[in-house]
């Protein structure tokens, strides 16, 4: 994170600088703690994102209608820990997409990239875009196990799978390696765009609340402040992004890996806009801020406070 004016002070406050390595460690750790409260509203959105999949509006059965009945939907299908499906995947994809994201953006800190015009942006969207091709395998088998229900409330296609170990074995088998790297196209402009706008707006208004001096410096409100700003523009940039990503992740595909629904990113939103209007590109609107912004907000908050924990350590020991 970039320094800003109050903490290129003196004192403990200098020592919230931590190295990469440090920055690493805390990003992971802050994000798979968000995960586990935000899980549940990832599965509605899964489920919200696949339903009526290449058709047009009125044309469907909507066994997901709105938030609440579809968190009603789903645990009269698969149970109270249905809401808590992939949740194994979604921690795996939580701690290695934000232990690279949160390295390189440290490194890009240290390095002083992020204090050039657009630096902030720059760093953000290519620590995510590295973050997202490492986590993808984790979120291709999140994404499949989280659309998994009984048959008369599926939407989208039904992979099958029993476990996370038992997905990532079933893949590889029959797709091999790259198999497990299906959807990647999606994922990582989707990580890309929302990395950039979380890590810029975050740091930025967290700056901006500080400099008003309207809280205590070193308070929590600080950061709490900065992520809920930041959850804003994350949500309305990315959902586009993610809706083409759950379809690319959870279509079916042939003996030789291809996709047999989308050719692409690209492609993906083309077809949705055409055979299901510009606004699907939006399902699931509501879920995704309900999930982004609690989880931009507690995975900001989580990593701003274990970093002062670290930089006052490191401060102490020396």
């Amino acid at each position: 994170m970039p320094l800003t004016r109050a903490q290129k002070a003196t004192g403990p406050e200098a020592g919230e600088t931590v190295p990469p390595a440090v920055d690493l460690v805390l990003g992971a750790s802050a994000c798979c703690l968000a995960c586990v409260f935000t899980n549940p509203l990832e599965v509605v959105k899964t489920r919200l994102q696949l339903q009526g999949e290449l058709q047009a509006r009125g044309t469907y059965p909507r066994p997901y209608r709105g938030f609440m009945a579809s968190v009603a939907a789903v645990a009269r299908a698969d149970g109270l820990w249905g809401l808590q499906k992939g949740l194994a995947a979604g921690l795996l994809y939580q701690g290695l997409m934000n232990s690279v994201r949160f390295y390189c953006y440290s490194l890009a800190c240290q390095a002083g990239l992020t204090q050039q015009p657009g630096g902030t942006v720059v760093a953000g969207a290519v620590a995510g875009a590295l973050g997202a091709f490492v986590g993808s395998p984790a979120y291709l088998i999140k994404t499949q196990l989280q659309a998994q229900t009984v048959a008369e409330m599926a939407v989208g296609h039904q992979h099958n799978h029993q476990t996370l170990l038992g997905a990532l074995e079933t893949i590889w088998r029959q797709q091999g390696l790259v198999g497990l790297w299906q959807g990647v196209g999606g994922a990582v402009p989707r990580v890309m765009v929302g990395s950039a706008a979380q890590l810029a707006t975050f740091t930025s208004a967290k700056a901006w609340v500080q400099e008003q001096q309207w809280l205590p410096a070193d308070s929590w409100l600080v950061a709490l402040a900065g992520g809920m700003i930041s959850s804003m523009a994350v949500v309305v940039v990315m959902t586009p992004f993610d809706v083409a990503s759950t379809r690319l992740y959870n279509q079916p595909v042939d003996r030789a890996g291809r996709g047999q629904l989308y050719g692409g990113l690209i492609n993906c939103m083309v077809k949705i806009w055409r055979q299901e209007g510009p606004l699907a590109l939006y399902k699931g609107l509501g879920p995704a801020y309900l999930r982004l912004g609690p989880h931009t907000i507690l995975s900001m908050l989580f990593w701003d406070e274990l970093r002062k924990l670290a930089g006052r350590a490191q401060h102490q020991g020396t």
